[in-house]
């Protein structure tokens, strides 16, 4: 059992013995439909909380202007035609990655690649940039065959294919400073233009 469950099930058990003791401090009689809703109260607390992020990211949001699509996830798979194997710096090893050529599917979703997009994350995360009309980076939705998760920084993200030839001098992948303009877990992507 997790770390996390553990401290969830020392929780409830807290929550029940000192409803229990409250009650019996003040000599209530507690009817037996006031111990399943309070267990039922605990059952939708335990449900809040471990509920995963997951359960919620079921697309990608693309918006332009006052009109916002949702690309199912299971769709962004299946247009995932490219697999390469890069080293990540965030992991510390090879990955084989698998996605889609980010230029291209601007293209296919805004018709051009806008001048700057807004990207929003699962976390909150938000950033606006400029210059995707790039054929070396890629959205990405699968690492080592698995589809990206929250956990794993997904449902998607977006990577750079070819960090080092790029004519700005190699990356140090010890210094992940050089690795900010990855977006990880995006949520929604605005066209700006």
């Amino acid at each position: 059992m997790s770390n996390a469950k553990r401290a969830l099930v020392k929780f409830i058990e807290a929550m029940t013995t000192l409803g229990s003791f409250a009650m019996n401090a003040v000599a209530l009689h507690r009817s037996p439909w006031g111990r399943v809703r309070d267990r039922l109260a605990c059952a939708l607390i335990v449900v809040g909380i471990t509920l995963p992020a997951t359960a919620f990211a079921q697309a990608l949001n693309m918006i332009n202007g006052d009109v916002t699509q949702k690309v199912a996830l299971s769709d962004l798979h299946a247009m995932s035609d490219t697999t390469f194997t890069l080293y990540d710096p965030y992991q510390g090893r090879d990955v084989e990655m698998q996605g889609v050529e980010f230029r291209t599917f601007l293209i296919e979703q805004f018709g051009e690649v806008p001048p700057a997009l807004h990207f929003t994350a699962w976390d909150d995360y938000e950033v606006t940039l400029e210059g995707w009309d790039d054929p070396n980076w890629y959205l990405i939705s699968s690492e080592d065959g698995d589809p990206l998760t929250i956990r794993t920084r997904g449902p998607v993200r977006l990577v750079e294919r070819d960090y080092n030839n790029q004519g700005n001098g190699d990356r140090d992948v010890e210094n992940l400073r050089e690795f900010n303009d990855w977006i990880w877990m995006i949520r929604s992507i605005e066209a700006k233009w």
